[in-house]
């Protein structure tokens, strides 16, 4: 028997006194403030972002913390307790390509002064008790806590409303496609600055939405319920970086041109639009291996469950949901081949041991699963799983508990 490892998150109190210690150790005085900002864990509707559909996000009680104080020049230093020295950079030198994590960091400010804000150089140290490189969006939480930082410390006041906080999504979005060269579709950042302690958000990603259409929060009570959401960082590989994800995109966009159509979601049959077997009949002269069609198959049907998921939980019913997460996971499995030998021994390990529903969680090809599971149940289902990895002869992997929880402040 293999003894599951936890990840315990921290408490505000603790990431701030972390990054307050590591920020006057590194620079001379105290920050001007502490900030910070959770990873998510997406409950369904993956890969929809980009392509107009919908999603179901929780916040982390997992979070990243930064202490930043302004400078009065253009200069931007940045220590991490996840990183050796100083990262350095005048914020007129960043832009596409900027190498290094602080590229995420420095390309918020790029950003915000690309979309018309005045904001000057700071000095900031960062910690984080979300795991990186698990799918659990480490990237989204850092850039989330520097934007509200920056907004915070330049007074520009949009961190205080939804609306606001949908602009900033925006700035932090441009700053990972363009500075850091992530094509991620936004899913991440609005998990990170707009859910809600105790919810989910559905994310609608049609073009032209107004911050109420675009991000509805759903009551999700899961203690009432008697569930808990287990996370299982797999500890394989996960990078959006790496060209996969970017095909992924690509095809779809290749799809929805051929079928001429702005975005898949027009195809989706539970939200008015043409139907996934005329869509794939047109689509099969122009498809001789079968990819786009597959691709195509799994962002459909992938909005049509995020949307029934929803329902369900709108209603009261999260313990219901379960058969929704396991085609969610077989259609990432098998349409959009986004799985791994890992994520794949999660879900089956954990049905077989109690969980009502299981599946892989964020971009894919390594990182992160999750299991609803009920909470009498939730040792018995971690041990079984993490007995199944040491029998298999993999990294043992790390597990999480993430009630939904507070954005980024």
């Amino acid at each position: 028997m293999t003894e599951p490892q936890w990840l315990e998150a921290w408490s505000v109190e603790e990431g701030a006194r972390r990054v307050d210690e590591l920020f006057t150790s590194s620079f001379d005085g105290s920050p001007e403030g502490v900030w910070s900002a959770p990873g998510r864990v997406n409950l369904i509707g993956e890969h929809t972002d980009y392509n107009a559909g919908l999603c179901l996000p929780t916040a982390l009680p997992h979070r990243t913390f930064i202490a930043l104080r302004p400078r009065e020049d253009d200069r931007v230093r940045l220590v991490s307790a996840q990183a050796e020295g100083v990262w350095e950079a005048n914020l007129s030198d960043i832009a596409p390509g900027t190498r290094g994590w602080g590229a995420y960091v420095a390309g918020v400010a790029w950003a915000l002064a690309e979309a018309g804000h005045k904001v000057g150089g700071f000095d900031a140290a960062v910690d984080s008790c979300v795991p990186f490189g698990a799918g659990l969006s480490s990237s989204a939480a850092l850039e989330a806590a520097v934007a509200v930082a920056l907004d915070a410390v330049a007074g520009l006041g949009l961190a205080g409303s939804d609306t606001g906080r949908t602009e900033l999504v925006a700035v932090t979005r441009r700053a990972e496609n363009e500075i850091a060269g992530a094509p991620t579709g936004g899913l991440d950042q609005s998990a990170s600055l707009r859910c809600r302690e105790g919810h989910a958000l559905l994310l609608d990603f049609r073009p032209g939405l107004s911050a109420l259409e675009s991000g509805v929060p759903v009551p999700f009570d899961l203690d009432t319920a008697g569930l808990t959401l287990l996370v299982v960082d797999t500890k394989a590989e996960h990078s959006h970086v790496d060209g996969e994800y970017g095909a992924r995109r690509a095809a779809c966009e290749r799809a929805a041109k051929l079928l001429g159509l702005d975005s898949l979601r027009e195809i989706a049959p539970a939200l008015g639009g043409m139907g996934i077997d005329r869509a794939l009949a047109e689509l099969e002269p122009h498809d001789a291996d079968g990819v786009l069609r597959r691709r195509v198959r799994h962002v459909v049907s992938e909005i049509d469950r995020t949307a029934r998921f929803a329902n369900l939980v709108r209603e009261g019913r999260a313990a219901d949901v379960g058969p929704f997460m396991l085609a969610s996971h077989a259609s990432m499995r098998d349409d959009y081949e986004i799985s791994c030998r890992e994520l794949d021994l999660v879900v089956d390990t954990a049905m077989a041991a109690g969980a009502l529903g299981a599946r892989m969680t964020g971009g894919g090809f390594g990182g992160s699963a999750i299991a609803l599971v009920n909470q009498a149940d939730v040792d018995t289902v971690a041990q079984a799983v993490a007995d199944a990895f040491a029998d298999a002869g993999l990294t043992a992997p790390v597990f999480l508990l993430a009630p939904p929880s507070a954005p980024a402040a």
